[in-house]
């Protein structure tokens, strides 16, 4: 039996990247650089990653897709993308935040960082037992600090996460916010009677 094929991608923040892995190797990995337009970019990136490597669709065995934190609408593309394609496939689809895929490789007293708006920072420092969090930037901290590679590292690092979590119990993708909601809930009010 061969090892896995696995295609990873990622659109949370301004790119479209993608990876394709088998075993150990990434065969080939693509970005574009973009602040709009990935849910037109990413199935015909996907599609050429595929094809240049001489693959179909039907040849994968997951899916590993970039789950945040990020943009809003980019992680929303992603993560649709990666359940639409683990449906139509019948193969498994792995959420892996840009947090572990910046981690990937690097050791685990390191604290990674991701840049969000408005001057701050969405920071993941395990050692300090906290869950993800958002705080002004910048962070500081006696351990390595970690920024995001660049979209095509962190896209195959989304591949090889997903590579080493294939075969356990995986929920499906789900985005990763750490923000709360800008916009408060609508509180419950008795119906007016008129």
């Amino acid at each position: 039996m061969s090892d896995p094929l696995i295609l990873a991608f990622d659109t949370s923040a301004a790119h479209c990247a993608a990876a394709l892995l088998r075993g150990d190797e990434i065969l080939a990995s693509k970005v574009v650089e973009m602040s709009r337009g990935q849910a037109e970019e990413l199935m015909p990136l996907l599609e050429t990653l595929l094809t240049d490597q001489g693959h179909f669709w039907n040849d994968l065995s997951a899916i590993g897709v970039g789950i945040g934190p990020g943009n809003f609408t980019g992680i929303r593309i992603s993560v649709s993308a990666a359940r639409g394609l683990s449906l139509a496939l019948n193969i498994p689809a792995i959420g892996v935040s840009t947090f572990d895929a910046t981690r990937w490789g690097h050791s685990s007293n390191c604290v990674a960082t991701v840049p969000a708006p408005r001057d701050h920072i969405y920071v993941l420092d395990q050692a300090s037992g906290k869950a993800p969090h958002l705080t002004p930037a910048p962070y500081t901290s006696e351990r390595e600090i970690l920024s995001p590679p660049t979209g095509d590292i962190l896209a195959s690092n989304i591949a090889r996460c997903a590579s080493a979590r294939l075969g356990a119990d995986n929920p499906r993708p789900a985005p990763l916010y750490i923000r709360s909601a800008d916009a408060a809930p609508a509180r419950d009010q008795p119906p007016k009677i008129l």
